[in-house]
Formats: C-alpha cells, sequence, structure tokens
C-alpha cells in the first residue's frame, strides 16, 4: 500500500488518530458519532446541508431567474476540486514529490474516498463556500455596479474573511494536519496555517473562479441565451482553469521560496493578504454606501439572508468550544498535542464577515419597503 500511504501519510495519519493502510480505494463510511473529535459531525452537517442548500438555490437562479452563473460556479466548483486534490494527496503519483511534497493530511469523517484521503465534507465545502462568497457580493450589488473583476475581488475578500475563521480553527479540532516537514510549502505560516493556503486557497481559487465564471456564462451584451451543452462546457473551463490563475497568483512568492529567502516570502505574502483586505474592505464599504432607493429588488436573496449566518453562528459556537485549550497551549501547542491557529486573525475574519451579513441584511430589507424580494 505504499503507492496511497507513503511515510509522511503514515504519520500525518498516525497524528490524527488512523491509519492510511489498507483504506478503502473508493469510498469508506463511519459512526458520524465515532470520530476522532465530537465536533466533526456538526461540521458536516453544516457544510454538506449548505453544499444541498446552495444547489437548490442556484437551479431555482437558473430556472426562475434566468442567470446560469450560480449553478456554473457550483459545478464549476467540482471541477475545480477534482483537478487539485488528487495532486495534493498523492503527490508521488503525478511527479510531485519533489516539488510539491505532501502538504497536510485529512482526519477522516463520516464518508471518505479515495484511500480515506477526501471526505465528503470537504467535497461540499467548494461549492457551499463559493455559492455564500457570490451571493454575498451579488446581493450587495458590487457586479451590477463594478463589474467581473471588481466583483470577484469582492469574492476572493468574502472568501478570505468565510474561509479563515474555519482554516484557523481545524488543526487544532484535528480537522486536518499539516505536514511540519514540508517547509518547502507550508512556511511561511501565520500561527498553524500556511500563508501560501490562506492566500492562493483561501482567496485566489474562488475569486478567479468567480471571475471566469461571470465572464463565461454571465450576462452580456450581444449574447443570447446558452444552451446546457455550452454551459457545461464554460463550467468545465472555468473550474480547470483555475488551478492556472493559483499558479499565476503564486509566482512572486515563489521565486524567494528557500530556508534564507523565509522572510522574503514571508514579506510577500503578507503584502498580497493586505492587498485583498484593502481593495476588498473598498469595493463593500462602496456597496454599504451606495443609496438604497436607486437599487432595484435583488432576486433571490433568500441563500444569502440564511446560510452566511448559519455558517458564522456554528463557527463560533465551535470557536467558543476550542477556547479553553486554545488558552491553554503551551508554545502553540495544546495539550492534546494539536497546534492552535492565530486567535486575533479569526476575530478580524468574524468582524468582517459579521459585516458583510449585516449589509446583506440591511440591503435586503431596504429594499423589500420597496417593492418585496424574490426567495
Amino acid at each position: 500500500m505504499g503507492y496511497s500511504c507513503d511515510a509522511a501519510a503514515e504519520r500525518l495519519a498516525e497524528r490524527l488518530g488512523h491509519s492510511c493502510h489498507h483504506a478503502e480505494p473508493v469510498v469508506d463510511f463511519r459512526n458520524p458519532f465515532g470520530l476522532e473529535h465530537a465536533t466533526m459531525p456538526f461540521l458536516e452537517l453544516l457544510v454538506i446541508g449548505g453544499a444541498v442548500f446552495a444547489l437548490v438555490h442556484a437551479w431555482r437562479r437558473w430556472h426562475r431567474d434566468g442567470d446560469p452563473v450560480n449553478i456554473t460556479l457550483w459545478f464549476a466548483s467540482i471541477v475545480y476540486l477534482a483537478v487539485i486534490e488528487p495532486p495534493l494527496y498523492f503527490p508521488s503519483w503525478f511527479g510531485l514529490q519533489e516539488h510539491v511534497g505532501l502538504i497536510f493530511s485529512h482526519n477522516v469523517f463520516t464518508v471518505q474516498f479515495m484511500y480515506d484521503r477526501l471526505p465528503l465534507y470537504i467535497v461540499a465545502f467548494y461549492p457551499a463556500l463559493s455559492q455564500l462568497a457570490y451571493e454575498l457580493v451579488r446581493v450587495l450589488g458590487v457586479f451590477t455596479r463594478r463589474g467581473p473583476l471588481a466583483g470577484a475581488l469582492a469574492v476572493a475578500f468574502t472568501c478570505q474573511a468565510f474561509y479563515e475563521i474555519f482554516d484557523q480553527l481545524g488543526p487544532q479540532l484535528q480537522w486536518w494536519a499539516w505536514n511540519p516537514g514540508n517547509e518547502m510549502i507550508n512556511a511561511p505560516a501565520l500561527a498553524s496555517v500556511p500563508m501560501n493556503s490562506m492566500f492562493l486557497f483561501a482567496s485566489v481559487s474562488l475569486g478567479a473562479m468567480t471571475y471566469l465564471v461571470v465572464r463565461l456564462v454571465g450576462a452580456k451584451e450581444g449574447r443570447g441565451a446558452l444552451t446546457g451543452r455550452q454551459i457545461s462546457l464554460r463550467t468545465i473551463a472555468a473550474g480547470a482553469l483555475t488551478p492556472l490563475a493559483m499558479g499565476i497568483a503564486g509566482v512572486p512568492s515563489n521565486l524567494f521560496r528557500g530556508g534564507d529567502q523565509l522572510g522574503i516570502q514571508q514579506a510577500i505574502l503578507g503584502t498580497e493578504l493586505a492587498l485583498v483586505w484593502v481593495v476588498g474592505f473598498i469595493l463593500l464599504a462602496d456597496a454599504w454606501r451606495a443609496p438604497r432607493a436607486d437599487q432595484p429588488p435583488v432576486a433571490s436573496a433568500q441563500f444569502a439572508r440564511i446560510y452566511p449566518a448559519l455558517y458564522l453562528g456554528v463557527h463560533i459556537v465551535l470557536w467558543l468550544i476550542a477556547l479553553p485549550a486554545y488558552f491553554a497551549a503551551d508554545d502553540g501547542i495544546t495539550e492534546q498535542g494539536t497546534p492552535i491557529g492565530s486567535l486575533w486573525y479569526t476575530v478580524l475574519c468574524t468582524l468582517a464577515a459579521a459585516g458583510l451579513i449585516a449589509a446583506v441584511l440591511r440591503a435586503t430589507t431596504s429594499r423589500r419597503t420597496k417593492e418585496p424580494v424574490r426567495s
């Protein structure tokens, strides 16, 4: 089983409380109440339920409102996952062991795929989060007023806020483990989370995918209604091209990869993350200040009013559960032997996420006084 459970994968699996040997190659099922950490089934329910809610919402947006962007973004997220995840789980299969190596390993959840490397909730996470971020930005009218590029940048900022609340918590609660031996990719880091992941996966990926989707299937002067086949092909293209955009965005920091240049790489990634915050804040502050009376009601705003608040609320509860062990940690490691994330950055992201939710509730409420919002 060495081809699916090498030494690095075996060490990470042991840290997470399971073994990667003799794993089922296709799918495996476990008791949700017998998982390594008690929070894991609640995370699964939140994310998988969110993906289903997002799919229903996307279907209604297409068939009732005539807008294929949501359904395209949902399935493009799955295509993106199919392209990006297998090389991360099995770098030696793709000849990437020397260039990338094993970056992290997920813990085992209720439903696992691909030799226990891919939990079902991760499959659901991408479409749930992409829909969450896109809908918040769409309902705030950024795409309508500022166009696809500005809208995609706002999505990148929104993803950063909601993703990092999850990302900074996961290692402590044993949802996954980063490979400490892979300093090539996992350094520099903010607390336990690699800054490369914070920038490329939490912002660039879904921001770039959203831009591609809106350009390929969004409303455009002179473009008639797209057929199902055209939408399918453009969905595949958007999902498959997203990793290319991530590779391009990663060039500045990768030019300074190496232990003796770690400080330079950290400064570049820190600057890039700061730019995400500055640009996103400007765009969304503009959306907050935009006069409501001049804007038409937003079609189908129910998902944006419900799921982001639910996502944030559940993660706040999960963080409260984790805080006693967090504050008792010694040198960044809890008594259970798990690394902690950055609390100050999580608080910053939580405030940003709460502000976005408040802005959407304010926008949709004020517009409903003018004309009922279709949900």
